[in-house]
Parts: structure tokens; C-alpha cells; sequence
């Protein structure tokens, strides 16, 4: 404001001075213009907003040292084993039972269990092998018709399928699918012709569910084959790569193969925490040839040891049958859940035997034990 008086005394000098003669009427006008002009410029410089504030500036933030907390390390014995209870006599499902009901030892000590886990909250992960060798390829369109049913039946929207085919090396054809989309490609898959590497897919299956699956899924391979490998890693460098040089080697040598070759895949799915079934549609048939029995006895073995199961339909049409069993032992898993008293800090393989004491009339199959985590 004290620049608008000043400029107003100023104009005022000059207007006296006009007044008095010093000037002509232009000059008045011209006059006039510059007092207003200055005015009007001094006013509105006084009527501007007043400059924001300098902005202050903002302190680095501290970013915490791992010295700066009091961390905590739980490490965590949990085991959770799935359990399937059946009744001795009709094979059917036993429900209703609790954790009374149960014994569960580990390398002979008795374990207390904590809870008993609903398998209908822990989404399933399974992988589903196919043999498409030249041994079974007469029965393969029957066998992915009825896998197809099978997923579509067991799976629901949160659980996920992934696809092996069984030839002359392992092959991924689709990983972690719904239902609808690991039907149809097991609906898709061709033949094929040459030898079989039946236990190199099985150790790339359980490899795979242990690597790429959540850990607290539950975890299931569900093999469609005779169980004959001539092509596997194990077998090729014990035997041979050859038909001749495989038969030329003695029954003595081919068993000592094929049991290191079956202990290597048992360890595998064991450390996946894997339940196996398989389902051998040779039929009866198989047991007029050793090398036939020699692989249904294997696979036995693998579902023995992991609480799964293991199937030789009689014709090739109760494989529907076998399949809706598979998907009720699946639904109706009771999923024991304790923590080890072990306190060693060892991985060695633990030992561990689930029995319903009060209960000899039910079959109980559990898995026969667990690698613990490296902590």
C-alpha cells in the first residue's frame, strides 16, 4: 500500500505542475494514462497470493539392521501324515474316528497326536502317469477315458493335476491343471512305440510335486501301467540298453537292478511325502511272467510304503471301479498330525507305524515314514 501513496503524491506534483501552464492537454492525458497505469500494476502486485513456503526437507528414513530386532526361530517338528482306514472285510471307508482311536509311533516311541486335519480343507496335488510304451498301448484308449473321469470326479477347483506319459524318457505334457483341462489333454495323448523308462517318470513326478507344490498340499501319484522298465538310467547302466544285452544278463544281475532301481524311486516319493497308487491293466495274466510279476511286486511295494495302493483290475472295465476307490480314499483321508519328540537334528529317514489298537477289524495304511527338513 505505501507504494500506491507513493506513486499517487507523485502524479499529484505533476498534475499541479500542469495546472500551473508547464504543459499542453496532451500532455495532461499522457499523464493521466502513466498515473493510472501505476496504480493499477501497484495494486495488483499488492493483491497477489503470498509465495508458498519453501518446502522443508524430509529426513532419510533409517532402514532397521537385522541387530536392531530380537528375532525368533521356531523350528517346527510338525508331521502330518494322511491315513486311510478300511474295513478288513468289505474294503469300504471307515469314518468317524478320533485321534483315541489312533497309535502313532516314530522309531518306536509313541507320538501324541495333536489334531486330526479334514481333508476336505487341504487341496489335493496329483500327478497322473500314463504308460503309452508299446507294452500297454492295446488298452491306452480305455485307460485315458476312464483317467479323465477320475480327475474330473476327485478334483475340485482348488486342486491341480499334472500329466506324465511313460515312453522312452519322462515327459511333462501339463502341469498343475484343473480337472477339465488335464481331462482333455490325457484325452489327446498318442501312442507311442519303443522301450520304457517307468522309473526315471516316476522319480520326475515325485521330484517335480516336491519342488513346484505347496508343501501343505496333499500330495498323490496315480500310475496307469504294468510297471516294466527296460530304459530307465538305473537299469540301462546295470544291463544294458538292448534287448540282447538285457536278456543275455543273468535273472541274479536283472534283480539286483531292478531292487536298487526300485529303492532309489521308494526314497524319491518318500521325500516328495508323495501317496502312490498304481493300476496295472495286464490283468491276472501278469503272473504267468516274472519279469511282469517282478514289476506289480514293485509298485506294490512303492504304494505299501507310502500309505497308497495298489491295483490289478481283472478285465479292463473295473478300471471305473478302481478309480472310485482311489477318489473315496482320497476324500476321507484322516490327516494325523503330531510333533515329533526327536529333538536330533539329523535327516536321516524316520520310521513311523499308525495303528487303531482298539480297532483289528480295520486296515490301517499310512506311509512308513518321513525325511525330516533340514532346519
Amino acid at each position: 500500500m505505501n507504494s500506491i501513496v507513493g506513486a499517487g503524491l507523485v502524479s499529484a506534483r505533476f498534475l499541479i505542475n500542469v495546472r500551473a501552464g508547464t504543459s499542453s492537454a496532451p500532455t495532461v492525458l499522457l499523464l493521466t494514462l502513466l498515473l493510472f497505469a501505476s496504480f493499477s500494476i501497484a495494486r495488483a502486485q499488492d493483491e497477489l497470493p503470498p509465495p508458498p513456503p519453501a518446502p522443508t526437507p524430509k529426513p532419510t528414513p533409517y532402514v532397521p539392521k537385522d541387530s536392531d530386532y530380537d528375532i525368533v526361530r521356531v523350528n517346527s517338528n510338525l508331521v502330518i501324515v494322511p491315513v486311510s482306514v478300511t474295513d478288513a472285510a468289505t474294503g469300504q471307508p471307515v469314518l468317524g474316528l478320533g485321534i483315541k482311536d489312533f497309535r502313532l509311533d516314530e522309531e518306536g516311541r509313541p507320538q501324541e497326536i495333536t489334531q486330526i486335519g479334514d481333508p476336505e480343507q487341504v487341496p489335493l496335488e496329483i500327478a497322473i502317469l500314463l504308460d503309452i510304451s508299446a507294452s500297454v498301448n492295446a488298452r491306452i484308449d480305455f485307460e485315458k477315458e476312464a483317467a479323465a473321469r477320475f480327475l474330473k470326479q476327485v478334483l475340485k477347483p482348488t486342486d491341480r493335476a499334472t500329466v506324465f506319459t511313460i515312453s522312452i524318457i519322462p515327459r511333462m505334457e501339463l502341469q498343475r491343471a484343473s480337472a477339465d483341462d488335464a481331462a482333455a489333454k490325457l484325452k489327446s495323448i498318442q501312442i507311442a512305440k519303443g522301450p520304457t523308462a517307468f522309473f526315471d517318470t516316476v522319480v520326475e513326478a515325485a521330484r517335480y510335486l516336491a519342488a513346484s507344490t505347496p508343501p501343505q498340499h496333499r500330495r498323490v501319484i496315480v500310475v496307469i501301467s504294468d510297471g516294466e522298465d527296460n530304459y530307465s538310467e538305473r537299469i540301462k547302466a546295470a544291463i544294458g540298453d538292448t534287448a540282447e544285452s538285457q536278456r543275455s544278463a543273468s535273472q541274479q544281475t536283472q534283480a539286483l537292478a531292478y531292487s536298487r532301481a526300485q529303492s532309489a524311486v521308494e526314497r524319491e516319493v518318500q521325500r516328495a511325502e508323495a501317496v502312490f497308487y498304481s493300476i496295472n491293466p495286464s490283468g491276472q495274466g501278469l503272473r504267468l511272467n516274472v519279469i511282469s510279476q517282478r514289476a506289480q511286486d514293485g509298485m506294490a511295494r512303492l504304494a505299501n510304503a507310502t500309505g497308497g495302493n495298489s491295483f490289478v483290475p481283472e478285465r479292463l472295465e473295473d478300471l471305473e471301479a478302481v478309480f472310485r476307490q482311489i477318489a473315496s480314499e482320497l476324500r476321507s483321508q484322516y490327516l494325523l498330525q503330531y510333533y515329533s519328540n526327536d529333538q536330533t537334528q539329523n535327516t536321516n529317514f524316520r520310521r513311523i507305524q499308525v495303528t487303531t489298537p482298539a480297532r483289528p477289524n480295520l486296515r490301517v495304511r499310512a506311509r512308513q515314514g518321513y525325511y525330516p527338513k533340514s532346519k
